[in-house]
């Protein structure tokens, strides 16, 4: 059967829960519409958090982030609304995204959504 883009988040127990540590993701293939031309924006996505009791499983993800391929949504909201959903799936200490989105009429867009309070002593982006 193929693989189909999904808005489900899939999660697996963290093997450390005992101990603050930082997960990074790098998803250079992100890809949504422009609500007001239509036009394809495209994006590296760079996700960091610390997790509590619950890890993001990649796969998931990967077809997550596939799901917003065909759909319109300005950089600001799209960034927050994945953060939004990905803390609803794993509860973590604390989680950052990134979205850099490519050169659009000349201009460049970084977003960057947090939430929660990075613990102390864990490496900058």
């Amino acid at each position: 059967m193929p693989t189909a883009p999904t808005k489900d988040l899939e999660t697996f127990a963290n093997p450390h829960p005992d101990r603050d540590y930082q997960i990074t993701i790098r998803i250079p293939e992100f890809t949504c519409l422009c609500p007001k031309t239509g036009q394809p924006d495209f994006a590296e996505l760079t996700l960091r958090y610390v997790p509590d009791r619950l890890c993001v499983e990649l796969k998931s993800l990967k077809l997550y982030v596939w799901s917003y391929r065909n759909e319109g949504a300005f950089h600001e909201d799209v960034t927050n609304r994945i953060l939004t959903d990905l803390v609803r799936a794993t509860a973590p200490r604390y989680m950052e995204l990134s979205a850099r989105f490519n050169v659009r009429g000349g201009l460049y867009t970084t977003v960057v959504a947090h939430h929660g309070v990075k613990p102390a002593g864990l490496p900058a982006p």
